[in-house]
């Protein structure tokens, strides 16, 4: 098991490198206020409203980077400083957050795929490394069975890391989105744009480390159902 704990440090020490850069970034770009003078609440309205979408609400909620877009009740929900606050950070996390209510609304084929993975992943992500060391003891108690268990559980593990690579075009393509959006409708400055371009690519960062981490804890675990066959 010493390959896990290895694979799961390096993964945390470098989630937490993303993350705090993430922050930083953020921090930075939420000093570049806005020429414009919107807050985060109302470029999101205008991004909805010009790609035609008027069943949609914006909404603030309680937290930090607690920023989502929720389909099923379908609402843009803003944490409170990007909801009010008037500057690049704020713009950039505003106008991803449409982007996936525009993919929602136009059918985008990825987010089609994670929605229904979700309700596979909930119970999988929560269940499958308590199989994975149920079969690894059974497995070393010499049991039949520790085998047939422990690739259940990497069946069910690899569906989380799945879903992992999965959100990866739906993330960067809801920033895609609004950074043209930003570009096209003139919302920004050259600055302000450069800002939110920088705060969104490390946001998407996020993501992927935590995409190459389930790929790598996966790789593990099916070497050791291999050396265990």
């Amino acid at each position: 098991m010493m390959g896990y704990y290895i694979i799961g440090g390096a993964v945390f020490l470098l989630s937490m490198y993303v993350s705090n850069k993430l922050k930083s970034k953020f921090k930075l770009y939420s000093k570049i206020h806005l020429r414009n003078g919107m807050s985060g609440a109302e470029i999101a309205q205008k991004m909805l409203d010009d790609n035609g979408i008027n069943d949609v609400k914006v909404i603030s909620v309680k937290g930090q980077l607690t920023d989502h877009y929720n389909p099923s009740n379908r609402t843009v929900n803003l944490s409170e400083v990007v909801y009010s606050e008037r500057n690049a950070a704020a713009a950039a996390v505003a106008a991803h957050e449409v982007g996936h209510a525009i993919q929602h609304a136009t059918a985008y084929s990825w987010i089609g795929m994670r929605s229904k993975l979700v309700p596979v992943v909930k119970i999988a992500s929560q269940y499958s490394q308590y199989v994975i060391m149920g079969g690894i003891a059974l497995a070393a108690a010499a049991s039949t069975l520790g085998n047939t268990v422990l690739l259940i559980g990497i069946i069910m593990y690899g569906m989380g890391t799945l879903f992992a690579f999965v959100t990866l075009p739906v993330e960067y393509d809801a920033s895609n989105r609004a950074l043209a959006w930003l570009e096209n409708e003139n919302m920004l400055t050259q600055e302000e744009h450069a800002g939110a371009k920088d705060a969104l690519k490390w946001a998407a960062r996020t993501y992927l480390v935590a995409a190459i981490g389930s790929l790598a804890t996966l790789i593990y675990f099916i070497s050791i159902f291999l050396r265990r066959r």
